[in-house]
């Protein structure tokens, strides 16, 4: 047992003893502390608790916001909400951090941080469902935290960033107030403090999560950062990089506006997805629809090119340049790469199944332009991008994770290989410069690993993936045992039955050559 872990059992030994109570791990608290909690008090914080309630256990009542349906059972358990800093700030608007915390009667000991999304702005149900297989952490016995951010509205409205402690709020603070809070109130309630601290967070709270490991290194003792939403910006412009391109060989209405969609068909985009399939799909060992090593895929689309009229078999000169450049990413003037491109996988194509539509559509971005840019000027897209604020926030360069990694931390991230919003060669970009910073890729696996997940979108969803896993249990053993993840295993609604192992970055899945290829234990990580 590492000297942190036991340090931490002796503290909990030391809170029981003094209160004078026996703290079996699962013994329920009394009904009475959890009304006892809307007294509560912080010294250094302003702080309401607005109500606290405790709700039998039964079926979940609603899962968060963007977050994977649940609708299996909860436990017994006291929930606090309150607001912290709560004040008048610019144009009158009130603003602070409201904060909701689950606390189960069968406490498993650990705390979890529940990332937001988009620009928060709501208080979401804490469950910590996300990358939780199929089981969220409040049903395993987590005591789960969410919180706003500090402001209150739409999920992509931003007139909050009109105040300055609310943006700062929003960018890192809010979540850095909420953590010793949430922990106190643990303590406070169970009478003794958390054994182990997690952070599970996709999209902005892939961000939020980064931001943990570089910005409050000390917080956690394991961090999933699903589909970071780095560089926002930059992901941006990369996706009206891609409108554009497609642009050129778009239709135009009486107006000689584009037509949003027309310049592929669903043929056209379906000859694009089974090009990359026949070129890559039997590379891992199997034919089964899906591309385990997106990465390694070597597709042109130049090999779909008519030889003379378009057909439904072929796409014409200019469609192809269109796809190429759309799928490379943003150059400036210079030639310099300002954002990445894409990976040729099944997802490109993609309509709309619990994702963003697939880059193939135009790739469009949830905050707009609409109708789609026809033209672009990169690099002054790029200087604006690269603004103060986002840079603040932001979370793609910093690598120095020595005080993280040094009470043994660990940091998991994950990444659809067919997120059309953040692409997913920007994450793998981070951690090669992350690796770069920490001894090398051997030496980094030792305390953070990346897992690719072909045919997936933003953080879940797809025509033709396996987008349910489970990396908190992973994430858990890692800490808590020292057994770093070897693979972890992937199931979905695409393909009933099956199971592929997510391998760490830069191993993908190799179909063994024995035993039934629908199932993961007959793959390798190579």
């Amino acid at each position: 047992m590492s000297a942190r872990r036991t340090g931490s059992r002796l503290r909990a030994l030391v809170v029981c003893l003094t209160a004078l109570c026996a703290c079996p791990l699962t013994q329920a608290a009394e009904s009475t502390d959890c009304a006892r909690l809307a007294d509560f008090v912080l010294p250094g914080t302003r702080l309401t608790i607005s109500k606290t309630e405790r709700i039998a256990a039964g079926p979940a009542a609603a899962t968060a916001r963007g977050g994977p349906a649940y609708t299996g059972a909860l436990p017994a358990r006291c929930v606090v909400e309150g607001v912290i800093d709560q004040r008048m700030g610019v144009g009158g608007v009130s603003y602070g951090i409201h904060f909701a915390l689950a606390l189960p009667d069968d406490w498993n000991g650990r705390f979890l941080f529940q990332g937001g999304g988009g620009l928060n702005g709501s208080v979401q149900p804490p469950l910590g469902a996300a990358a939780a297989g199929e089981t969220p952490a409040l049903a395993r016995g987590f005591a789960v935290v969410s919180n706003d951010t500090g402001h209150q509205g739409a999920v992509f409205d931003g007139s909050f960033n009109a105040d300055q402690e609310a943006a700062l709020n929003f960018l890192y603070a809010a979540n850095g107030k909420v953590v010793p809070l949430a922990k106190a109130l643990i303590d406070a309630y169970y009478r003794r403090p958390a054994e182990h601290s997690y952070f599970v967070g996709c999209s902005t709270g892939g961000r939020e999560a980064m931001m943990m490991s570089q910005r409050f290194p000390s917080f956690f003792d394991g961090i999933v950062a699903g589909a970071p939403a780095m560089r926002t910006g930059f992901s941006n412009l990369g996706m009206r990089a891609v409108s554009v391109a497609l642009a050129t060989v778009a239709e135009r209405d009486a107006d000689g506006k584009v037509i949003p969609g027309s310049a592929l068909s669903a043929t056209d985009k379906r000859l694009i997805v089974d090009g990359a399939l026949a070129a890559c799909d039997a590379k891992d060992g199997v034919t089964d629809g899906m591309i385990e090593d997106p990465i390694g895929c070597d597709f042109d689309p130049a090999v779909l090119t008519c030889k003379s009229a378009k057909t439904d078999q072929c796409l014409t000169r200019k469609q192809v340049a269109a796809v190429k450049k759309a799928m490379a990413g943003p150059k400036n003037a210079a030639g310099r790469q300002v954002y990445p491109g894409y990976l040729y996988d099944t997802g490109i194509g993609a309509t709309a199944r619990g994702t963003l539509p697939g880059v193939l559509n135009g790739a469009a971005s949830p905050v707009g332009p609409n109708p789609p840019p026809t033209q672009q000027d990169v690099d002054a897209e790029a200087a604006v991008a690269a603004t103060a604020t986002s840079s603040l926030g932001d979370t793609a360069t910093w690598t120095n994770l020595s005080t993280f990694r040094g009470h043994d931390g660990k940091l998991m991230f994950y990444h659809g290989v067919s997120d059309p919003w953040f692409s997913a060669l920007d994450t793998v970009r981070y951690y090669r410069e992350l690796a770069e910073a920490n001894g090398g890729i051997d030496a980094t696996r030792g305390f953070s690993r990346l897992f690719l997940v072909p045919g997936m979108g933003h953080c879940r969803g797809g025509e033709a993936t396996l987008d349910r896993f489970d990396m908190l249990s992973a994430i858990v053993e890692w800490v808590e045992n020292g057994q770093p993840p070897a693979s972890v295993t992937a199931t979905g609604a695409s393909f009933p039955g099956r199971s592929r192992p997510l391998c760490p970055y830069p191993q993908h899945a190799q179909y063994s050559g024995h035993g039934d290829s629908e199932q993961a234990a007959n793959f390798q990580c190579r």
